[in-house]
């Protein structure tokens, strides 16, 4: 996860400036385009084709790909103007757990990246959905969804242990940076799947609205505190596809993801099944 959270501090969030004044970059910004890239792995999609009836309980483990941000779209054109590219740390997936349970013909969702601290890096994400499975025909079912990404992620983003012990770096001489990101995620999809066999396919469309908050936290030598927050609202279309096969008493799905003009990113679920 640190990657993750390094890579959504890139060209967003500035190191230390002598004006703190919050900062809300517009939706052609290096600093929203950032924001977009790193939360399209975050999205709470339902990665399987649909069935009628929705029906049982399971649980599964999903890792989906984080996109690279290029040396380019890292530079900041808002909130640090003509600074960067900055840092980016390398792990290159994000994992989750999954929940689902079927409640009066509508399936439930739960998703969760717990607080499992990793390299000073703690997320605790909470994903929930509600879908409604529509027979299409004998073989095919349309799928309709909303789905909801909340909590924060905390790490050092902005000065990191690295930052502060570079005479070069305006991080300097401060304390390690506790910066909070919280990705506001919000979406609907409609998915067609099925195909009358174990082999199941999936194609969808989706809509996702964005509202990442971003609070500083930052002490630098000379005991100044930079607690500067960046806000920004983006409004994303969404396109995926993926396929769905048994193994034995489990079901693994592959799935493609991307949201239009931002990156696109594969995700497994692997799932057990708990009762039908």
């Amino acid at each position: 996860m640190r990657r993750l959270l390094s890579l959504a501090a890139l060209g967003v969030f500035p190191a230390i400036l002598t004006a703190q004044a919050d900062c809300f970059p517009g939706p052609n910004s290096n600093e929203a385009k950032t924001f977009a890239l790193l939360s399209v792995p975050l999205a709470f999609t339902g990665a399987r084709a649909p069935a009628v009836p929705a029906h049982g309980i399971g649980v599964g483990l999903e890792v989906a790909s984080i996109p690279v941000v290029d040396s380019a779209t890292a530079t900041p054109t808002v909130c640090r103007p003509g600074k960067g590219p900055e840092n980016t740390d390398a792990v290159p997936v994000v994992v989750r757990l999954r929940f689902a349970a079927a409640v009066q013909g509508f399936l439930l969702e739960l998703s969760w990246i717990p607080p499992v601290g990793v390299n000073g890096v703690k997320s605790n994400l909470i994903g929930v959905a509600i879908a409604h499975p529509f027979t299409l025909s004998a073989k095919w079912v349309l799928g309709v969804r909303a789905e909801g990404v909340f909590g924060s992620i905390h790490a050092p983003i902005v000065c990191d242990e690295a930052a502060v012990s570079d005479p070069a770096s305006e991080c300097f001489g401060g304390t390690i940076s506790n910066d909070t990101w919280q990705p506001g995620i919000f979406g609907v999809e409609a998915v067609v799947g099925g195909g009358g066999g174990k082999v199941r396919p999936h194609l969808g469309l989706g809509y996702t609205h964005l509202s990442p908050r971003f609070q500083v936290n930052f002490t630098n030598a000379q005991g100044e505190t930079d607690n500067r927050k960046v806000e920004v609202d983006l409004n994303r279309a969404a396109v995926f596809g993926g396929v769905s096969v048994p193994l034995g008493p489990l079901l693994l799905t592959g799935e493609a993801y991307a949201t239009i003009g931002d990156a696109v990113i594969g995700r497994m679920v692997l799932r057990l099944p708990l009762s039908k």
